[in-house]
C-alpha cells in the first residue's frame, strides 16, 4: 500500500447529558394545600407569573391565640377611647394641663394600632393574607425567573409545606432558561491531563442524531470519581443550540473533544509499522520481479487516531508499504476436531 496524505486527528469522547445551567426549584413560602395550578410542564413563564394558588390550612392554636389577641385588643382599645373622650372634654373646660391630654391620645392611637395590627395578624393565619398587605400574597406562588416550566410535581389538593430554616420546603415547580443549558459528563483520568478549558467540542445528541452540536469546555472538576473501578473526572460545556432547534433538558449526550491534530500530513494504516522500544519501521518494497523483496525501513512517526498514524520523515508517497499479512482460509478445509 501507498503512504496518502490525510487529515490526522486524535480525540476522546466523553458520555453524559444535557442540563439547563440554572435550574430553579419554585417552593412555598406558606404552608397549606394546593388550591389551584394555572401552569404545567413545558410551558414558558415570566418573572412573576403565578403558577398556583395554595389555601391557608390554619392551626388551631395559632388560630385560638390570634383570635384572643384580637379580642383583648379590642378592649383595650374601647377602654382607651373613653378615657381619651373624657380628657379631651377635661381639657377643652382648660381643666387639665394639654400634656395630659397628649398622654391619653397617644395612649388612645396604640390601642388602635395594637388591634388592626391583632386583626391582619388573624387574617394571615386564617387566610395567609391581610388587607394591607394584598399586593404581597404568600398564597399565590410566582416563577421567580423567565423560562420553561420543567415539572410540576404537586397537584390539587396536594399539602405542601414552606421553605424554612429546617425545611427545604415543597418544590411547586423547577424552571429554568432553555436558552443556556450545558453539556455535563464524565472523562476517565488518563485523557482528563491533555484537556484544558476553552478546548472546543462537538456534541452529538441520541434523541437527535442527524445533528452535530458545537460547545465550548468550560469546567473539568479537580476532584475525581470512582465509578466501578475507574477514575472519572466531570467537565462542563456551553452548548450553542441553533435557532429553531428545541432541547430537552436530561437528552443523553456524547461529547467529542479534540486533543490534536495534524492537517494533511504523510499517513499509512498503523497497522503497518513495526514498533522496537521507541523505535519504529516499516517494510518498504524493493524490489518486486522475480520475487517481492521487502526492505526494513527506520520511520519517524506522529499522531495517531488510532487506525492511520503520522509519518514525519522516512518514507514518502512513491513508497509502497507492505500491510498486516491476513491469512486467507482455503477452501474445503476444516478446523480440527
Amino acid at each position: 500500500m501507498t503512504p496518502k496524505v490525510a487529515d490526522i486527528v486524535k480525540s476522546t469522547v466523553a458520555t453524559g447529558k444535557i442540563e439547563p445551567r440554572d435550574e430553579i426549584l419554585i417552593k412555598p413560602q406558606i404552608s397549606g394545600i394546593v388550591e389551584t395550578v394555572y401552569k404545567q410542564a413545558g410551558e414558558m413563564v415570566k418573572k412573576g407569573e403565578v403558577i398556583a394558588k395554595v389555601k391557608v390550612i390554619p392551626e388551631m392554636v395559632q388560630l385560638n391565640s390570634a383570635e384572643s389577641r384580637v379580642r383583648v385588643a379590642d378592649i383595650n382599645y374601647k377602654q382607651a377611647l373613653q378615657e381619651y373622650e373624657r380628657q379631651k372634654k377635661l381639657f377643652n373646660d382648660k381643666l387639665i394641663s394639654k400634656e395630659e391630654f397628649e398622654k391619653s391620645e397617644v395612649s388612645m392611637k396604640t390601642s388602635k394600632e395594637e388591634l388592626t395590627a391583632s386583626r391582619d395578624n388573624l387574617d394571615i393565619v386564617k387566610e395567609g393574607i391581610s388587607k394591607s398587605s394584598a399586593s404581597y400574597s404568600n398564597t399565590l406562588i410566582r416563577s421567580t425567573i423567565d423560562g420553561l416550566i420543567l415539572d410540576v410535581p404537586v397537584k390539587k389538593g396536594n399539602s405542601v409545606i414552606m421553605s424554612n430554616t429546617f425545611n427545604d420546603g415543597t418544590t411547586i415547580a423547577s424552571v429554568a432558561n432553555m436558552n443556556d443549558i450545558l453539556f455535563k459528563g464524565k472523562i476517565d483520568e488518563t485523557e482528563v491531563g491533555r484537556i484544558k478549558e476553552g478546548m472546543p467540542i462537538k456534541l452529538t445528541i441520541g434523541a437527535l442524531q442527524n445533528m452535530k452540536f458545537d460547545a465550548n469546555l468550560e469546567y473539568i472538576s479537580p476532584k475525581g470519581v470512582t465509578e466501578n473501578g475507574a477514575n472519572l473526572f466531570e467537565i462542563k460545556a456551553a452548548v450553542k443550540v441553533p435557532a429553531g432547534v428545541k432541547i430537552r433538558a436530561g437528552y443523553s449526550a456524547n461529547a467529542e473533544i479534540v486533543l490534536s491534530r495534524s492537517p494533511k500530513v504523510l499517513s499509512i494504516p498503523e497497522s503497518t509499522v513495526e514498533f522496537s522500544g521507541d523505535t519504529t519501521f516499516v517494510q518498504v518494497l524493493k524490489s518486486d520481479k522475480p520475487k517481492q523483496m521487502f526492505e526494513k525501513r527506520r520511520v519517524v512517526v506522529g499522531v495517531s487516531d488510532g487506525i492511520k498514524i503520522e509519518v514525519k520523515s522516512g518514507i514518502t508517497t512513491k513508497d509502497k508499504v507492505r500491510g498486516a499479512i491476513v491469512e486467507e482460509k482455503k477452501p474445503g478445509t476444516e478446523a480440527s476436531k
